[in-house]
């Protein structure tokens, strides 16, 4: 039995012009877990097609919505089935399926917590431009979390059920991901651990995240969330006077 083969947990995949990598990346995480929905956020490009044959439950929009909206439509399929937990990967082939059981001892070991799959392995290769911006999305963000926050940018997460019931908060595209893990943070009353992976770049694979206008994007839902739960001195001496948690026994990360 996989550390995944649990009826509880399922593998949300949103998926936009993928056919290049979507079916490696799907059977990569039927090796490890057995309930995979995959969001097919319109593409043109025969992503659905790729999978057809796969044991996995396809959601399709008949045009592109945003992430977080192909996002919102996995959460709320995996509660239809009676999951209690998702974890989410991107279809592009940056995040490893390998790692998705990690995140689940992670999960374990924190139940109370969102765990994120934290870019800390290999930084130097992200480009420079990129880093920059997810190095300020990730000051901006811890801060109005109230808690430091280690790689808020990355799509591979585990979600609890009590996240996931959040799942109508008002957030679109990649903001999305910024708010919930606010939400996570302030409303729900979890903590965050990261669990370190590897920074991968696959050929064939390309990210739809545009750095300066997502960026600004989520810059500006940031700092709306920060003057709206107040106590901004305290939650910034609380976000940034130590280094965000991370559960790493194996020893992975290199720094």
């Amino acid at each position: 039995m996989t550390a995944l083969d649990r009826p509880s947990v399922a593998v949300v995949i949103p998926a936009l012009n993928e056919a290049a990598t979507i079916r490696g990346v799907v059977a990569d995480v039927l090796a490890v877990c057995p309930h995979v929905i995959v969001v097919d956020d319109g593409s043109s490009d025969g992503t659905a097609e790729r999978i057809a044959d796969l044991p996995v439950t396809l959601l399709r929009h008949a045009a592109p919505r945003g992430k977080g909206q192909a996002l919102r439509d996995g959460f709320r399929e995996a509660l239809a089935q009676g999951h209690d937990a998702v974890v989410t990967m991107d279809a592009d082939g940056q995040h490893a399926a390998a790692d998705v059981p990690r995140l689940l001892a992670a999960a374990r070991a924190f139940p109370d917590h969102l765990v994120i799959g934290a870019r800390l392995r290999g930084r130097e290769q992200q480009p420079t431009g990129r880093r920059r911006a997810n190095a300020v999305a990730d000051w901006g963000i811890s801060w109005a979390c109230g808690l430091p926050v280690a790689d808020t940018q990355s799509g591979q997460r585990y979600y609890p059920r009590r996240v996931l019931e959040r799942v109508d908060l008002a957030a679109d595209d990649f903001v999305f991901e910024a708010a919930i893990l606010i939400v996570a943070a302030r409303e729900c009353g979890l903590g965050i651990v990261s669990v370190p992976i590897q920074v991968r770049y696959p050929e064939g694979g390309g990210s739809h995240f545009r750095p300066v206008r997502d960026i600004a994007r989520i810059t500006c839902h940031t700092i709306a969330s920060v003057i709206r739960y107040g106590d901004v001195i305290a939650s910034y001496r609380r976000s940034h006077g130590r280094a965000p948690q991370v559960f790493d026994p194996a020893g992975l990360r290199v720094t």
